[in-house]
């Protein structure tokens, strides 16, 4: 009784074993490298920026244009919000932290 059990284990190990070996040989390529023509990040670390997008309208710009650009950004004054408006970007925001607090409120 004892010997077709231990007959019976190693059967079974044997027969995993293979399996195992076979489906892990199947697959000859390496999928966990990146494709040849992918360039590696310690190159494209050491390359000089010379395009940029807008971040108004994401056009491609040169970086003389890009640095104008910054600079009119920079001088143009904030837009001046009505006091209506202001009063309801402000009830928002204590609406939208008492349902952080408070989620079983339906507001």
């Amino acid at each position: 009784m004892k010997a077709r059990k231990v007959m019976k284990l190693f059967i079974l190990t044997v027969v995993t074993a293979t399996l195992v070996g076979f489906n892990s040989h199947s697959r000859a390529v390496v999928t966990a490298l990146p494709p040849p023509e992918d360039t590696p990040e310690e190159i494209l670390r050491t390359q000089i920026i010379t395009e940029a997008r807008s971040p108004i309208d994401g056009k491609y710009l040169s970086a003389a244009e890009y640095a104008e650009l910054q600079t009119q950004l920079q001088e143009a004054p904030p837009p001046i919000l009505t006091s209506r408006i202001r009063e309801q970007i402000f009830l928002l925001r204590i609406r939208k932290t008492l349902l952080e607090v408070f989620p079983f409120l339906d507001l």
